[in-house]
């Protein structure tokens, strides 16, 4: 398969996702809009972010920093977070198990 060939999903507003499922995971390619927000939440994914390109503000478990390229934060099973695009930002995301709700 090619990312090129992979439609991407709104899924949540100004989150633009390209979904790749395996039997035990999901990676996603995540082109987002500039203060584009997810609010706090957790879920029982383990999960690993990237920062590709641009300026990432991310709260985990209380504690704020923001993300630049080359930045890999890991998220543990449910643990809260939210995140801001600061910029225009390009994001990858590892969950395992798979994001069922992602397909």
């Amino acid at each position: 398969m090619n990312l090129s060939e992979i439609k991407s999903k709104e899924i949540m507003p100004g989150y633009h996702g390209k979904l790749v499922h395996a039997e035990t995971m999901s990676w996603v390619f995540w082109d987002v809009e500039k203060e584009a927000e997810v609010p706090e939440h957790h879920h029982h994914h383990e999960q690993i972010m990237h920062v590709v390109e641009g300026r990432f503000e991310f709260t985990l478990d209380g504690k704020t920093n923001v993300y630049t390229p080359g930045d890999v934060v890991i998220i543990p099973s449910n643990t809260p977070h939210s995140g801001k695009a600061l910029t225009p930002c390009t994001l990858m995301d590892i969950f395992c198990p798979v994001r069922d709700e992602y397909k």
